[in-house]
């Protein structure tokens, strides 16, 4: 009996360290640097755990900020020199960097192209190496080895030094970084040999937009492995030795050494956005008995393990680097604000407490988050398939908001508004959750907010988006008003807001449908057809009316910001995800799939986009535009016009062509991945999954497209397993034969999302030329 227990033991260690092994291969396919050309803030953040607060990355700019608040700033793959490792990085939140440096004392990083001009160090990318969880890179000015890693809310340093009498570690906290926006406060001190803390407080463009008066305050305790053998102040651009204490605008340290070659210098950095006491707490917690190895390899850890609930087979490398990049840069996104005491920030400068459940756990997390505009095409989807705890925490943290500020906020910073886009589609991405089955939440709170959002306007808050609501409700339409502002009376970007309103609108319905609220429904189904009425049916586009219900004139379907925000009239007219069918009879079935076809046929020459330039907003003016978020649906509405074919041609090439695997080439090039977002289009998509509505339908379908991988098994939010088997597949092989679903013959392009969540396998047979007959007959629901 010994014998057999011990022979079980074995096997068990094997199949431990097998798992182990399979789970850390999987981080060879993530590439960080994809993209990296023009990107933005908080894209490239190596050294983090999915949703992490610490999120440290090298900074090649980020001194210099941005003018608007959002445009590309911090790590660039053009750049060739680093002035420092940053420690936040979210959507309008950036703050403390250290930089290790050897010789004469600099007390400013100095200019990009004026090398020695500061402390920043020229750089190889030979020497650069950047994966799940670690960064590394050798600095050749200074001859030092910089390694970051992080556990959730602690940042890890290892700086691996020559031998030198003038070794030197600059802490930089009063200072602008990325998308910081100005610095009001700061201070750090070192309170004992080896200890220092502080904070810094800034005011970012867009909380100066949206929720003038807010502030993000970041706090940090850290931790040395060797005393200094001096301190220094810094203050603007002055030093002060013998100093260790600095405060206001500019204020930072430098802490000197004498090294020994190869001598390593490790530093922990706990963080928080509520107290130094809970910076101090979040470091003893998750890092006290760690070194940086141990941290680093928990850090890979982990990545594996959420990495690995999505496992797909291919031969084709590329296709597998896109994929699980496209994945790490979903779970990178939108990291948690809350300390492990379940503290979090709140707008008025107080501090919140998360609740604990049944077994003594916090029961969600509080997030810092970009806008969700386009989100329910892509992240909330993915989170919905198999992270419904980051959708939770998601929900839990806008109805937080709401209990504070009686109304969303589209994008949060330490609970401020950040909105970005004027509009605010929490409420749709919320009423998904519930349709979807995530419900860890006050249900009637929820509802009042959802349906406030869409129908209240008296006293709206600005940063709540949504300020031409009243114009929506009482005319069905937003009036196009010629000015650069939105307000009560109509807006500058009408067209889009009353497409997008429409759609919120329908969600909330479906919602309030779901809940039995049956004249809240019938009330919001109406506003769901608000798009009719801009619609223009001699040119069959929606075109932006005037007050008095005429269309505007001098009208030109391609140009952008006139009715129609980051976008122009080609692309909105298929903004009708509520109800794709109605649009197609508008259009005329025909008619409809040639125009769209002929539509992605011409963007295939350009990149479905902006073409080779770098640039956010490159594709805005073309037909098709893959790198913004109000045309991802697009390639897939085929489905519903029966030619079904057309979908897995489209969402294919976008799938080979548009997404790179270089560093210019990443999300196309003009690189506005907003926080995940590109990145998980290509993960639902090259799946074979998506839903048009965003999960917002009365009872949810997911429509089936053309899979790149061979085979897929995905570990479910509820724990089942889906298989995705796309026999005979290639890269001329896109167009489905046949179907079966769990054994029996599918011979529709859809199934209900909730038969999906029960697991199973979907095979799918593969040829070079379309089937035109599968997937026809029964088109996904338009209308329930």
């Amino acid at each position: 009996m010994k014998t057999g227990l011990k022979s079980l033991s074995v096997l068990l260690v094997l199949i431990f360290f097998h798992a182990i092994s399979h789970a850390q291969d999987v981080l060879k396919f993530v590439n960080p640097n994809i993209g990296t050309a023009h990107s933005r803030w908080f894209f490239y953040t190596p050294a983090a755990v999915p949703y992490g607060m610490a999120k440290l990355a090298p900074s090649t700019n980020g001194s210099y900020g941005n003018l608007q608040g959002w445009e590309a700033v911090g790590y660039d793959t053009r750049h060739t020199s680093i002035e420092g490792f940053v420690h936040f990085h979210e959507w309008q939140v950036g703050g403390i960097s250290f930089m290790p440096t050897a010789g004469t004392l600099k007390t400013v990083p100095g200019a990009l192209e004026k090398p020695g001009s500061g402390y920043r160090s020229g750089f190889s990318r030979e020497n650069e190496i950047a994966a799940p969880g670690y960064y590394s890179v050798i600095l050749d000015d200074f001859k030092i080895q910089a390694e970051l890693t992080a556990t959730k809310r602690v940042g890890f340093h290892r700086y691996t030094f020559p031998k030198s009498d003038s070794s030197r570690i600059i802490l930089s906290i009063g200072n602008v970084q990325g998308e910081s926006g100005p610095v009001t406060d700061a201070s750090v001190e070192m309170i004992d040999d080896t200890h220092f803390q502080g904070y810094v407080i800034t005011y970012p463009k867009y909380i100066k937009t949206y929720d003038e008066g807010g502030r993000v305050a970041m706090y940090f305790f850290g931790e040395l492995n060797k005393k200094p053998l001096t301190v220094g102040a810094l203050a603007k651009e002055a030093a002060r030795a013998n100093q260790r204490s600095s405060k206001g605008i500019g204020a930072g340290l430098y802490l000197g050494y004498k090294t020994s070659e190869n001598e390593r210098i490790e530093i922990k950095v706990g963080l928080s956005y509520t107290s130094v006491a809970n910076a101090k707490l979040n470091l003893k917690t998750e890092a006290e008995h760690l070194t940086f190895a141990t941290a680093k390899a928990a850090a890979q850890r982990e990545w594996s393990i959420a990495l690995n609930k999505l496992k797909v087979s291919t031969k084709n490398v590329a296709a597998k680097t896109k994929f699980y990049t496209g994945l790490y840069h979903t779970l990178l996104g939108r990291g948690i604000a809350s300390d492990v005491n379940g503290n979090f920030p709140r707008h008025d400068g107080t501090i919140g407490q998360l609740p604990k459940d049944a077994m003594g756990k916090f029961s969600y997390n509080f997030m810092n988050t970009d806008a969700i505009w386009g989100g329910f095409w892509n992240l909330t989807q993915l989170w919905a398939l198999s992270y419904p705890t980051h959708y939770s925490d998601f929900v839990h943290t806008q109805l937080e908001i709401y209990k504070e500020r009686g109304w969303f906020g589209d994008g949060i910073a330490n609970s401020n508004f950040v909105s970005g886009v004027g509009t605010n589609f929490v409420g749709l991405a919320i009423a998904g959750a519930y349709q979807a089955g995530i419900r860890d939440y006050d249900s009637k709170l929820a509802y009042e907010a959802v349906k406030g959002n869409e129908l209240g306007y008296q006293n709206r808050l600005v940063g709540s988006g949504k300020m031409d609501t009243k114009s929506f409700i009482t005319k069905g339409y937003v009036p196009y008003l010629d000015a650069d502002k939105t307000d009560s009376t109509g807006s500058h970007f009408s067209g889009s807001h009353t497409l997008e309103y429409s759609y919120s609108a329908f969600a909330a319905a479906q919602f309030a449908k779901r809940l039995g609220k049956t004249a809240d429904y019938q009330k919001m189904i109406q506003l769901s057809d608000g798009w009719k009425n801009i619609f223009d049916k001699t040119l069959k586009l929606v075109r932006p009316k005037m007050e008095d219900g005429t269309f505007i004139n001098k009208f030109d379907p391609l140009e952008a910001w006139r009715g129609f925000q980051e976008g122009n009239a080609t692309q909105y007219t298929f903004y009708v995800p509520q109800n794709p069918k109605s649009l197609i009879n508008e259009i005329g079935e025909q008619t409809f799939n040639n125009r769209l076809n002929e539509i992605f046929e011409t963007s295939r020459k350009n990149a479905f986009g902006g073409g080779k330039t770098i640039d956010a907003f490159a594709g805005i003016q073309s037909l098709y535009n893959h790198g913004n978020q109000p045309n991802l649906h697009i390639s897939w509405l085929f489905n519903y016009s029966s030619a079904p074919w057309l979908t897995q041609k489209w969402t294919r090439a976008i799938c080979d062509e548009f997404y790179g695997t270089e560093s210019v080439h990443g999300y196309g090039y003009g690189q506005d991945e907003d926080q995940g977002q590109l990145g998980s289009w290509y993960v639902m998509s090259s799946l074979g999954l998506f839903d048009v509505k965003g999960l917002t339908d009365f009872r949810p379908t997911i429509q089936i497209g053309s899979p790149v991988f061979s085979e897929s098994v995905i570990i479910l939010g509820n724990g089942k397993s889906l298989t995705i088997k796309a026999d005979n597949n290639s890269k001329d092989n896109v167009y489905i034969q046949s179907a079966s679903w769990n054994g029996k013959a599918l011979h529709q392009a859809w199934l209900y999302r909730d038969q999906l969540m029960q697991g199973g396998t979907l095979i799918l047979k593969m040829g070079r030329l379309p089937n035109k007959k599968w997937g026809v007959k029964v088109p996904p629901p338009s209308v329930q």
